[in-house]
C-alpha cells in the first residue's frame, strides 16, 4: 500500500502523464510485489524555475518518493530501482535522471477510513 509522489519539470511529458503513472505502477508491482489494484500515485509537474537539479541532468529529470510500510528486503528495493529505470526508459529518461527515495514507516503510522492499518488485513505480503 505505498503512496508515491512523482516530481518532474513541466512540459516534457507532452500528454503522456497517464502512461507515466502506469509505468511507475508496473515498477511498483514488479519491484515490491504489491497487488495491481493497489494504486496511489500522484504526479506533480513543476515549472522549470521551481525545480533545482544537478547541472548534468536532463529536462526529464524525475524524483520518485515512495512512502511504504517497513519490511521490504534490500533485494526487493534493488528490484524496484531496476524496474523503475527499465520502465522509464520508454520515456527516454536516462538512468542517471531517475532518483528514487523510499520513506518507510510502521503500519500503525498509516490510516485509511479512520482505522490504523496495523488493524487491517492487507491481503498481500509486505515482507518480500
Amino acid at each position: 500500500m505505498p503512496s508515491t509522489r512523482i516530481e518532474t519539470r513541466r512540459g516534457w511529458l507532452e500528454g503522456r502523464q497517464a502512461e507515466l503513472l502506469e509505468a511507475v505502477q508496473r515498477a511498483l508491482v514488479a519491484g515490491i510485489r504489491i497487488p495491481e489494484h493497489d494504486r496511489c500515485i500522484r504526479l506533480h509537474e513543476l515549472p522549470a524555475e521551481a525545480m533545482m537539479v544537478p547541472a548534468d541532468r536532463g529536462p526529464s529529470y524525475i524524483v520518485i518518493e515512495i512512502s511504504m510500510f517497513r519490511g521490504r528486503s534490500i533485494e526487493a528495493k534493488r528490484r524496484l530501482y531496476a524496474e523503475m529505470v527499465r520502465e522509464l526508459a520508454a520515456f527516454d529518461i536516462p538512468a542517471r535522471d531517475v532518483k528514487v527515495l523510499i520513506h518507510e514507516s510502521e503500519r500503525h503510522d498509516w490510516s485509511v477510513g479512520g482505522v490504523a492499518l496495523s488493524d487491517v488485513e492487507l491481503g498481500f505480503v509486505v515482507e518480500v
